[in-house]
């Protein structure tokens, strides 16, 4: 009898990008949709497709959704296709970066007309090509189309005879500010996903999926596939023995040393605080991320992955605290500058602003932790699912006792839209797959945790 053979992760990358690439250039639709897990190669793959779908006289336009995307794929497409010539479409108030701005490759501009003629490839938000007017061209490719607005799909469509969607369907919604509860449940309300409402209106579109993270250690991704991509669930690129985490100095044996040690075995940990009503500013808790945060750095841990095998001493950059409100972010780095300066250089914000980095370790405080209640908000997947999957090695979660009590106990109190699919129950789903999975590496804080300086 013979054995199946089993691909790779290169190979089954490979075989998706090729299948992906054929298929462009042999499109029939309008547009073709690739769903990809977190770390799969979604900027790898808008440079690869847009660089082979630019033609002489015709630009490929790219799109993402930030100024941040936009420089970080200008910076792939020089790195990756030399000779290329990038134009970098801004508006007047965006400061572009030196190195983009002395690039021979790149040349920036606030009008299409500065740049169309010269350029093979043009990148800009998608905000910015919304403003653009009397103009087509073949190929437009997407970044991040889960995360842009239906209504700058429907201000852009006109533009572009094809159309590359690239997203990840398991991170945030579309984010904004404003409430619009009137236009909840129609079909134009602009807080629907680009990528969600084109498959909704063209379900016979294409659709592929990158199969592998390369971000994700063995370790994370049974937790992250399950809960959050139970549809198109993918496979790690490293193995088990390929990312290690170990510390150069020992402990003194206190719940932080404990946490960060059961995080180095396993590749996740909780670190749970007494029950107890906060809502969301908690200053205990704001003081244990920063506390593991600094044991991680006094400890002078080592990791070693397929980019660093001799190994690299973690540094201040390599750690992000993630947050589910900017309040909570404020005020961590509040504490990191004036009580933790030797922390400096560490990551601290929202997960609507770290989505889409990539970190060796994050320290997570829970959407759920110290809440009264369960509100969509709280209990939004996609939320839930950045904070705990922009890791390399391992993620660190903080939470008061008493959360799976408070998804059972308490249902959400947001108001229901007609018309609107509920995501409650799936994120209610996600949460407690997350926590049956962190119950297992559970560390209780006591009063030796040391969360406070004297």
């Amino acid at each position: 009898m013979t054995s199946l053979h089993l691909p790779s992760p290169q190979e089954q990358t490979h075989q998706a990008t090729r299948a992906i690439l054929n298929e462009l250039h042999a499109l029939t639709h309008r547009g073709l949709v690739v769903d990809a897990p977190p770390g799969a190669g979604k900027s790898t793959l808008v440079v690869q497709a847009a660089g082979t779908l630019a033609q002489p006289g015709a630009p490929c336009v790219v799109m993402a959704q930030t100024n941040r995307q936009v420089d970080h794929l200008v910076r792939r497409f020089a790195r990756d296709h030399p000779g290329l010539k990038i134009g970098r479409f801004t508006s007047a108030e965006h400061i572009i970066a030196a190195d983009l701005q002395a690039h021979p490759d790149v040349r920036t501009g606030t009008r299409i007309q500065d740049l169309e003629k010269a350029a093979h490839v043009i990148v800009g938000t998608a905000m910015k090509w919304a403003t653009v007017t009397g103009r087509r061209w073949p190929w437009a490719v997407i970044d991040e189309a889960y995360q842009m607005r239906s209504d700058v799909l429907l201000r852009t469509a006109h533009l572009f005879d094809q159309t590359l969607f690239v997203g990840d369907p398991g991170q945030l919604d579309p984010f904004s500010t404003a409430d619009l509860p009137h236009l909840k449940g129609l079909a134009h309300d602009p807080l629907n996903s680009a990528a969600t409402v084109l498959l909704d209106n063209n379900p016979d579109l294409p659709v592929h999926c990158l199969p592998v993270s390369w971000r994700l250690p063995a370790a994370a991704v049974p937790l992250i596939s399950d809960a959050f991509y139970p549809a198109t669930p993918f496979r790690a690129g490293s193995g088990e023995a390929d990312r290690t985490l170990r510390f150069s100095a020992t402990g003194m044996g206190t719940p932080i040393d404990e946490v960060v040690e059961t995080a180095a075995r396993t590749g996740w940990a909780l670190f749970e605080l007494p029950a107890r009503i906060t809502h969301r500013v908690d200053t205990e808790a704001l003081h244990a991320v920063l506390a593991i945060a600094e044991r991680l750095l006094v400890r002078r841990t080592v990791t070693t992955c397929e980019k660093a095998p001799d190994g690299h001493v973690l540094q201040p950059h390599d750690i992000a605290i993630g947050t589910a409100h900017r309040i909570q972010a404020h005020r961590i780095r509040a504490l990191l500058a004036r009580e933790y300066p030797e922390l400096q250089g560490i990551t601290v914000d929202t997960a609507n602003r770290l989505q889409g980095s990539e970190f060796r370790i994050t320290i997570v405080l829970h959407p759920l932790s110290g809440r009264g209640d369960a509100s969509a908000f709280h209990l939004e997947a996609g939320r839930l699912c950045v904070l705990t999957s922009r890791h390399r090695h391992a993620c660190i979660v903080v939470a008061r006792a008493g959360i799976p009590e408070l998804l059972d106990a308490h249902p959400a109190t947001d108001p229901v839209h007609l018309g609107v699919t509920s995501k409650t129950p799936e994120g209610w789903e996600a949460h407690h797959a997350v926590f049956d999975r962190l119950a297992r590496h559970t560390v209780h804080a006591s009063a030796r945790s040391g969360l406070r300086r004297g």
